[in-house]
Formats: C-alpha cells, structure tokens, sequence
C-alpha cells in the first residue's frame, strides 16, 4: 500500500458502546487506518461526548438526522475521497475487527493478480464476518461469484481468496479511485440493499474477493439471516430491490433476471415464517408501488442537506446501526 494508505469510516447511530469498542478495535490493528471517520447520525445517546473524550484522533462528521447506513455511508465515503487514498475500509459501528483484519485485507489486494489485466486491483475486498461464538454470519457471509471463471477461481485462490459478485457494509476495502469512478452509495435507500446495490455496481467488471483470513465480528443482537421477519423495515427491502432492478446499473440484464428470482424466494421464506403477515403486507404494496412511482432522490442533495439543511424527518425505520 502506498503512502496515501487506507482511510476507515464507521456509521453509527445511539450505540456508544459498541462505537467505543470498534473504534478501540481500529485503533489495535496490526496495520492502523491512516485516518479514521465516524459518521454519527444524529445519535442522542452520549455519542458525541464519547467520541471528544476518548477518540479525539478521529474525524466525526455528524448529521442533523438519521440518513440511515446508505446516508451514513455516502457521507463517510465522500468525506474519505476528500484526501489522498488508496482504499477506503467501510464497517458499521457493531463490527469489532481482529486485529489482522485490515493487513489482510490490504495483503489480498495488494497480492491478487488479475488474470485479464494484470496490475489491476480489486474493486472490493470483505472480510470474514462472524458472528459472537465465531460461527460465520449467515446475514454478512458473501456466495461464491456465479459462473466465475477458471482463471478468476485460481488468481483468487493464490490470494486464500474466494471470488465474489456483492458483499455487505459491515467490512469490505472498497478500492478509492474507483470509488471516484463510479459514484457513491445511493442515500435515499436508507437501509437495506445500499451495500448490495454498491458492490454490485462497483464488481461489475472488475474483480470482488471474499477473504477468509481477514475477521470482523459482528456483534447483532441475535444470530440470523435476511429471511428473519423484518416488520415495518420490509417496505425498504421492498422499495429497494424495485429501484435497484429497474434503476442501478449494477447487474447485468441476466443477472437481474437471476437475483429477481432468488429475491422472491426469500420473500416468500419470509411470509412463511412470519407472526404478522399483515404488515409484510402493507410493506410489499407500499414498496411495490413506490418503487415504481419513483427514483431515489439525489444522493448528494440528501446529505448536504442532512448536514446542514432544513430539519427533515427520519424516515421510519428500525433499531439498526445505520438506521
């Protein structure tokens, strides 16, 4: 990694604790962050005071309301691309890093050949998320690359490294001039899909590894999947994957066709297992019809405006590290 090295942004929204613990886990790694930004949004839980006593070193960039993980994101990362650097480190404030976490990711992407275009990095490298008894995250655990290639297979086994089409937030080294390249997280997608979308949009042709030597655990409330009943939050699963199908440049023409159909299955495994079904309801119609109806708003109007614009309302959502 050059001089300029990695920049880290954590997103954080009323969890001091964990915050703390996170942030004392980026401090401890092997290979530090050159630079470390916490974007706080809007918390009311003693965040702000945190962040002065202990972590002073840290650059904080507060909202003036929730813009959820894919604000949060966007804002991190912008403010990220405002200096030098090579790659930018994303993780939500309930991931606890090892403190191999960043070496290794910098080593795969430092290391990886890319069989088409040697010289080129990653666009994304995630880590192995686990969850607190070190089982794998079934939520965070990325599938191998549908239909990758031979070649791809091998480069990214001499790295210990598995190739991938999409990863989550919670810990992936997004390469920086890319990033430039193509644009930020879309904001207005507040929770769920923005990391999807994203690192779909960053892969598509280039190169995404899932690497098992670099560890983050990722403290949730409970041990799950995405199939766990979401309630109100179904609404933005479903608002989402509609603007992500017919708006994001992310997925190839078959590859939306494919992800359409594995979506719908899930959704089905969610009504399933649902204790009420009329609110998963409510959230399909709404998010079908808005979906349709609309576009996701500007995501570089949204977060000025969530930094220093009128007050606006949050968006409902539930008790999540990003929103």
């Amino acid at each position: 990694m050059s001089n300029a090295g990695v920049a880290a942004v954590v997103v954080t929204w009323n969890r001091c604790d964990l915050l703390a613990e996170s942030l004392r886990a980026l401090d401890a790694q092997t290979l530090p962050p050159q630079r470390i930004v916490v974007v706080d949004n809007a918390s009311d839980d003693g965040t702000q005071g945190l962040l002065a006593r202990e972590f002073p070193h840290v650059d904080v960039v507060r909202t003036r309301r929730n813009t959820g993980g894919a604000g949060g994101f966007a804002l991190g990362l912008r403010r990220a691309l405002d200096t030098p650097c090579d790659a930018v480190w994303l993780m939500d404030d309930d991931t606890v890093p090892e403190t191999q976490a960043l070496a290794a990711l910098v080593a795969a992407r430092q290391s990886y050949v890319d069989p088409a275009y040697r010289g080129r990095l990653p666009a994304v490298v995630a880590s192995r998320v686990v969850w607190t008894d070190g089982r794998d995250h079934p939520m965070n655990t990325p599938r191998r690359r549908p239909g990758a290639r031979a070649p791809d297979v091998a480069s990214a086994d001499a790295v210990g490294c598995v190739p991938i089409r999409s990863a989550s937030f919670v810990s992936i080294l997004v390469d920086a001039a890319l990033a430039r390249e193509r644009g930020l997280p879309v904001a207005d997608y507040f929770l769920w899909n923005d990391d999807f979308e994203y690192t779909t949009r960053l892969i598509r042709g280039r190169v995404g590894l899932w690497c098992p030597a670099s560890v983050v655990v990722h403290k949730t409330a409970t041990f799950g999947s995405t199939d766990a009943d979401p309630g109100e939050r179904f609404f933005y699963e479903v608002r989402n994957k509609v603007w992500l199908f017919r708006r994001s440049g992310g997925l190839a023409p078959l590859e939306k066709a494919a992800y359409a159909g594995s979506t719908l299955r899930r959704w089905v495994h969610t009504f399933a297992g649902s204790t009420d079904r009329r609110t998963l309801w409510r959230g399909l119609r709404r998010g079908i019809t808005d979906g349709i109806r609309t576009r996701p708003a500007d995501t570089a109007g949204l977060i000025d405006e969530a930094l220093g614009g009128d007050e606006a309302p949050p968006p409902s959502g539930g008790r999540d590290s990003r929103g």
